[in-house]
């Protein structure tokens, strides 16, 4: 299959380079130059991607942010091929679904949301790995609204093209329940972890003996990519905003509890957070 790749960062690189090595045809964009040259000279693209080749993809990853993935397709959806996949890869799902199932059926091609659910704290192709992906599962979310709703042969093909990329398990879902999950799953734990690692004693309890597993696990996220975060913070503020307004007021309790010295109410709430533990 020709597949194109739009953006090669950490999700696009290691895309292109997993679909390569599984015999597929591969075009890839990037708008550093030097990333470009790059994939090329290593082999994990074949050709840049571009208004004269984009045509023969039949299908096309959008690996880049809400706001760029929107951009791209209002630029390029009429020449993109009747029939064609286009998967995006974006953090969120709302903002980037809406306008990809409208443009895809103006354009006559197929719209799924997408969202790979693997990576690292550090970004970029020189980061990106064919090995990625290998187990993970990828959240599927396809236009309800559609005429593809139902459509079991393009699931079928969609679960078979992402297998070639190491996806192993798949999760169907809408944008609206991607989102309202993400929030907690992920961008509570990355923001989390960013505010955790300002206190001054991060500082003085790193180099020592007494920095554990429980620190390296509380501040692995907390270094992110500011911006990219911050969009996807934004396009999910609803949600985000949602889960931080209960997790302040989880941890609320616990300051009262200490502040008031009672052991019994702290002991009741460490308790409480045990047992859920067990539940999930």
């Amino acid at each position: 299959m020709d597949i194109g790749i739009v953006g090669l960062g950490l999700i696009g690189g290691s895309l292109a380079g997993a679909f390569k090595k599984a015999g597929h045809k591969v075009y890839g964009t990037d708008t550093e130059k030097r990333i470009m040259d790059f994939a090329l000279m290593a082999g994990s693209v074949d050709e840049e991607l571009s208004q004269d080749n984009l045509s023969l993809c039949e299908a096309v990853f959008l690996a880049v942010s809400p706001s760029s993935s929107i951009d791209w397709l209002r630029s390029n959806f009429k020449s993109i091929t009747e029939g064609a996949m286009v998967i995006d890869c974006c953090g969120t799902k709302r903002k980037i679904c809406r306008e990809g199932f409208s443009l895809a059926k103006e354009g006559g091609f197929h719209f799924v949301g997408g969202h790979p659910m693997a990576g690292k704290q550090v970004g970029g192709y020189r980061n990106s790995s064919p090995e990625l992906f290998k187990g993970a599962l990828f959240a599927i979310v396809p236009d309800k609204n559609s005429e593809d709703q139902g459509d079991v042969v393009l699931m079928m093909e969609i679960q078979k093209l992402l297998k070639d990329a190491g996806f192993t398990r798949f999760a169907v879902m809408t944008p609206e329940e991607h989102d309202e999950i993400i929030a907690f799953t992920s961008q509570m734990a990355h923001l989390i972890s960013n505010a955790y690692i300002k206190s001054p004693m991060a500082e003085i309890g790193v180099g020592t003996e007494l920095s554990g597993g429980a620190f390296r696990d509380m501040t692995r996220v907390a270094y992110l990519d500011e911006n990219m975060w911050t969009e996807l913070f934004m396009d999910n503020k609803d949600n985000l905003l949602s889960e931080l307004t209960g997790f302040i007021g989880e941890l609320e309790k616990y300051k009262e509890a200490l502040e008031r010295e009672d052991s019994n109410k702290l002991t009741e709430l460490l308790l409480e957070g045990k047992k859920r533990k067990e539940e999930i």
